[in-house]
């Protein structure tokens, strides 16, 4: 038997020039963890923001994923889902997990150390001081539209301290569609 002298010769079908090449379009590893962060926000129960959350190393791997909802054994029928109400102890504010909280507490891994968070909205301070306290480097977030409020600028200042970078995520591809059909 003879062996080729060039690696090309190696080719099943040597006739035809090589056509197969890798699909265009796909999404980038960016929009591919903010996805997965709106994906997980669709698990959300609260009526007024479903916010996801994604937790990735340096080797793009998954290591968290949370959305807002309530802590594990509190029944969502039976705990307040409403914001402005008469007493402090009828809103959802002082039951509610946020995304970020849940990503971090949920984690497949021991360390979070130098990873970066993908945020459907930016966090709140006490999700900022978890996300310090975790290892986290970076924030990536889609909306900021609470950027005014105290405890989003409070955020800000605390990530500057701590040396967490952020930055708001700009889609290449709006929207991203998930379909359900085996058809390729």
């Amino acid at each position: 038997m003879d062996l080729p002298e060039k690696f090309e010769d190696l080719s099943l079908n040597k006739d035809q020039p090589s056509s197969q090449k890798k699909r265009e379009g796909y999404i980038s590893w960016k929009e591919y963890f903010m996805a997965i962060a709106f994906l997980a926000a669709k698990r959300s129960k609260d009526p007024s923001y479903q916010v996801g959350a994604c937790v990735v190393n340096k080797e793009n791997k998954i290591l968290g994923i949370g959305y807002n909802g309530f802590p594990n054994g509190c029944n969502d029928d039976e705990f307040p889902w409403g914001k402005n109400t008469s007493s402090p102890l009828d809103s959802k504010f002082l039951y509610v997990c946020h995304a970020e909280m849940n990503a971090i507490v949920n984690k497949n891994s021991a360390d979070l150390k130098d990873t970066t968070i993908y945020v459907s909205l930016f966090p709140c301070n006490e999700c900022a001081k978890i996300i310090i306290q975790s290892g986290i480097k970076e924030v990536v977030y889609l909306s900021d539209e609470k950027a005014h409020k105290p405890i989003y600028i409070a955020s800000k200042k605390m990530f500057d301290a701590a040396g967490v970078k952020y930055g708001q995520f700009i889609p290449e591809n709006d929207p991203i569609v998930i379909n359900f059909t085996t058809k390729n």
